[in-house]
């Protein structure tokens, strides 16, 4: 095996990977967060109080979560077209990764949101704050130590998402390890890959461990 010639595409690959997880993570926040509010404001004794809402949004998110991604890739791919251009490579592997990682988060904001001290929420209505003031200034804020594990714990199920993604033309990490590692029984590919997703996976436990912490003592 010559890794002279594989080390740039082990970079590469890791760059793609990277591309994926990172821009997927972000756009899976922005979409989340506003879903894991509503789910938590809309049910029975919320601040918004909306029980049919609320049972709409958590049959949506339940089919979400239920449908394996290797599937929701294909079954989405016409919408991944439409949005990325293409269904190869890593940029369109972005699109099904928000799909299938938005209903997990919104269920991870969701549970944050609702482990707030009542007590708290309370208070802020007693001196006059509205609704939006709540949820923007006392709900959010309060539960964002969590929020920071939560967005922790998606971008590591992004990485194992988007290895699967690389068996089927989205590239990166997993695209290397089936066509070295699997097609052409390099086995020393395989491990590399596997150990720098490892790396990757304990970089961001560590870092995600260490903002949570920070946000908690402030």
């Amino acid at each position: 095996m010559d890794w002279s010639s594989l080390t740039p595409d082990l970079i590469q690959a890791t760059l793609d990977t990277l591309l994926m997880v990172i821009t997927s993570t972000i756009f899976t926040v922005i979409l989340g967060i506003p879903l894991g509010v509503l789910l938590a404001t809309t049910d029975k004794g919320g601040l918004l109080r909306a029980p049919g809402l609320n049972q709409v949004l958590g049959i949506i998110v339940n089919i979400g979560r239920s449908l394996p991604f290797i599937i929701l890739m294909v079954a989405i791919s016409p919408f991944t077209r439409l949005i990325a251009g293409t269904t190869i490579g890593a940029p369109a592997a972005i699109v099904p990764l928000v799909v299938a990682a938005v209903p997990f988060f919104g269920r991870v904001a969701e549970t944050s949101l609702r482990e707030v001290d009542n007590g708290v929420i309370e208070a802020a209505r007693a001196i006059g704050c509205n609704n939006w003031q709540i949820i923007s200034k006392v709900l959010i804020p309060e539960a964002l130590p969590a929020l920071v594990r939560g967005i922790t714990i998606t971008f590591i199920n992004l990485l194992g998402y988007s290895a699967i993604a690389g068996a089927i033309g989205a590239g990166g990490l997993g695209d290397l390890a089936i066509r070295y590692g699997y097609m052409r029984f390099e086995t020393g590919v395989m491990i590399v890959t596997v150990i720098l997703l490892i790396i990757l996976v304990q970089g961001i436990q560590l870092l995600g461990n260490f903002l949570a912490s920070l946000l908690e003592k402030k």
